[in-house]
C-alpha cells in the first residue's frame, strides 16, 4: 500500500529543510499528540502511538538534499518505509511530500489507509507551521 501526502511549498532552500528532516530528533515536532513516549537519536526513534502500537524507526538511506528513507525496524504491527521527497523550486523555495510505503494485508490495509493518510499530512502540514 503506498500512500502520498500533499505536497506543500516550502519558503527555504533544501539544504536547510534536508539538514533538518536527516536527523531523528526533530521529528518529535512532526507528530500527533497521540504519539507518546518518544525517544531519538540522530539516526534512530521509538515512541508509541497512544492505544495502538510502539513503534521504532531508523535513517535507512539517504539523497543528498533530495530523499530521504525511514524504515520501521524491530517488532511493529507491519513494516514500513517513509520515503520524504524533497525538490528544489528555486533557491528559496523547496516542494515537500512524504510517501508512505507500507507492506500489509488487503484488509488491515483497508482499515489503516484513512489514518496513515491524515498522518503523513499532519506532518507535511507541521513541517510547513515549523518554518513559518
Amino acid at each position: 500500500m503506498k500512500i502520498t501526502s500533499n505536497k506543500i511549498i516550502i519558503n527555504q532552500p533544501a539544504e536547510e529543510i534536508f539538514s533538518f528532516l536527516e536527523n531523528l530528533e526533530h521529528f518529535e515536532q512532526l507528530m500527533p499528540e497521540q504519539v507518546i513516549n518518544w525517544q531519538a537519536t540522530p539516526g534512530t526513534c521509538s515512541f508509541t502511538i497512544k492505544g495502538m502500537a510502539d513503534i521504532s524507526l531508523q535513517m535507512n538511506d539517504k539523497k543528498q538534499y533530495s530523499f530521504i528513507c525511514i524504515s520501521s525496524v524491530g517488532k511493529v504491527p507491519f513494516d514500513f518505509n517513509l520515503n520524504i521527497n524533497l525538490e528544489t523550486l528555486s533557491k528559496s523555495e523547496t516542494e515537500v511530500f512524504i510517501d508512505l510505503d507500507a507492506k500489509v494485508s488487503p484488509m488491515l490495509a483497508m482499515m489503516a489507509k484513512k489514518p496513515l493518510q491524515n498522518l503523513v499530512n499532519y506532518m507535511v502540514e507541521e513541517l510547513l507551521k515549523y518554518y513559518q
